[in-house]
């Protein structure tokens, strides 16, 4: 796996390529504070976590028991 760094609106998205699969892999967290313009990691951490609970409560079926990568 290659692991890589993009760059969105001056936010550093972590990302990883799986060679075998020819996949992206990003970071959520890393995305979302990019998206909500959150410059606090810990702020979009808890963002994620607060979004994920919601989804879960709603009966998504996209969230998953996977803790961070």
């Amino acid at each position: 796996m290659k692991n890589d760094l993009a760059i969105f609106e001056n936010f550093k998205i972590r990302r990883s390529y799986n060679e075998k699969t020819e996949t992206w892999y990003f970071s959520v967290v890393d995305i979302i504070q990019a998206l909500i313009q959150q410059p606090d990691y810990q702020t979009a951490r808890k963002y994620w976590n607060k979004l994920k609970e919601r989804l879960k409560k709603e009966g998504s079926q996209s969230v998953t028991n996977c803790h961070q990568l």
